[in-house]
């Protein structure tokens, strides 16, 4: 088969994940089901004339798979409705909050779900951010970013689901700040989860859980703070750090996963097991998990005595979902840092230093920027408290990719945000390890960390 015919094909194929509407191109007005139109962009390309279409069934099948992931990433609730809507009444929090807001607590909007004429009334400042209506009229346009609402025939909002995107996506701010492009498997740093969890009528189910009152229960939540999430409150109940400080972690980000092995600040499992956790015990979701560690009492007191351990609903709305939304994740790639963003010279010299004296790719392996295998550290190996760890099955911390880094900086580095910038990294390691770097390696370790 002559490579050019193969080369054409691959082309278009991969054409196919980046095609998308220019901005300010003519766009219908999205529906809760305008999330087909993210499969249909995927659609199998024609294949040259005179190849084997056999030869290429692998990269088609692949390429169906990844849209679906993208659409389920994007827009399935895995049902977890049920939970924020019909438990928490979070849609009601919604009903009477303005976009100003909602985009205050962190939460975006997809300026590809909007229609034309809105969105250039959006740019020219003509659209009322004050109104609560308008944030609905946003909600039946599914341009809110991992946020559904459900509306009844008279066109009340009845309940609301999350997804996946909620966390893990934000956009480019290019139509408006919070209004823009997506960028699936960005941290959103900006996003106040407690608070907007905080913020829904009934608590009770986090009472009891909990076994501490509607206050109490607020108090925690809102304590986390911007880019922040407990997964691991409703399984132990632990709502401080020994310091005083939120349990809490900073979200991380979802893109750059292909080749690491354990995912989690604490490695709890690979993507797949923790996008089934999250989707069944932190989203609510409708589905099976089975993770027998939980059954331990003493570690999850919580999730033993709740079954957490193994939870079985039917109809199961998640495990149908799981290769695919995996397959999307491990397809996206490190975004590269903005043009003029680092220092190139120093970066050079970083490098050097990165993987010389200071001796980070040792663990931090090139171009994983994390050890191929099992990518653990007890808390002792790297200079800090156990506190995150031992809420964790393998009372360790995983080596974190370090690609990407620019992305989220908002918050501090390490999974509590504990340094807030990258010279403070590595200035830990340094004094903790006796490297003894200069001035200048350390400065040009930063601008290598910055490029990456």
């Amino acid at each position: 088969m002559p490579v050019a015919r193969i080369a054409r094909f691959l082309v278009a194929a991969s054409a196919l994940f980046t095609a998308g509407p220019a901005p300010g191109a003519p766009r219908e007005p999205a529906t809760p089901r305008h999330a087909e139109r993210d499969s249909a962009s995927f659609a199998k390309p024609s294949l040259p004339r005179g190849t084997h279409a056999f030869a290429f069934a692998p990269f088609a099948d692949a390429l169906r798979l990844v849209a679906e992931g993208r659409r389920v990433f994007r827009h399935d609730t895995f049902g977890d409705e049920v939970f924020w809507g019909d438990s928490l009444r979070l849609h009601e929090a919604l009903a009477q909050t303005s976009p100003r807001a909602a985009l205050a607590l962190g939460l975006k909007v997809d300026a590809d779900a909007l229609p034309r004429k809105l969105a250039a009334a959006l740019r020219a400042g003509r659209v009322d951010l004050d109104d609560p209506a308008t944030t609905l009229a946003l909600l039946r346009l599914d341009a809110v970013v991992g946020v559904t609402g459900f509306f009844d025939a008279a066109g009340r909002i009845v309940s609301a689901g999350t997804q996946c995107a909620l966390c893990h996506s934000t956009v480019d701010d290019s139509l408006a700040p919070g209004v823009g492009h997506r960028l699936d498997g960005w941290a959103n740093r900006d996003l106040d989860v407690g608070r907007i969890i905080a913020a829904a009528p009934d608590l009770s189910a986090f009472e009891r859980l909990l076994g501490v009152d509607a206050a109490a229960v607020r108090a925690v939540l809102e304590g986390w703070g911007p880019g922040k999430f407990d997964a691991s409150l409703l399984l132990d109940g632990k709502t401080q750090r020994p310091d005083g400080g939120p349990a809490a972690v900073l979200i991380p980000p979802a893109f750059g996963l292909a080749g690491v092995n354990l995912h989690t600040w604490t490695g709890w499992g690979g993507v797949a097991h923790w996008n089934a956790l999250v989707a069944n015990l932190e989203m609510g979701g409708q589905g099976t998990f089975v993770d027998h560690r939980l059954d331990d009492a003493d570690r999850f007191p919580i999730a033993a005595r709740e079954g957490f351990g193994e939870v079985r609903r039917t109809p199961d709305q998640v495990t149908s979902k799981l290769p695919a939304l995996h397959l999307y994740q491990l397809s996206l790639r490190t975004p590269r840092p903005p043009r003029g963003s680092f220092d190139r010279d120093a970066a050079g010299r970083g490098q050097a230093v990165f993987e010389g004296n200071a001796r980070c790719a040792t663990c931090h392996v090139p171009p994983l920027y994390t050890e191929p295998g099992h990518n653990l550290h007890a808390p002792a190996e790297i200079g800090i408290d156990a506190f995150q760890a031992e809420r964790s099955p393998t009372r360790a911390y995983r080596t974190a990719p370090l690609a990407g880094l620019w992305t989220h900086g908002k918050g501090g580095y390490y999974h509590d945000g504990r340094f807030p910038t990258l010279a403070a990294v590595i200035e830990h390691y340094d004094a903790f390890f006796g490297l003894g770097l200069s001035a200048e390696e350390k400065q040009d370790l930063v601008e290598f960390l910055k490029s990456l």
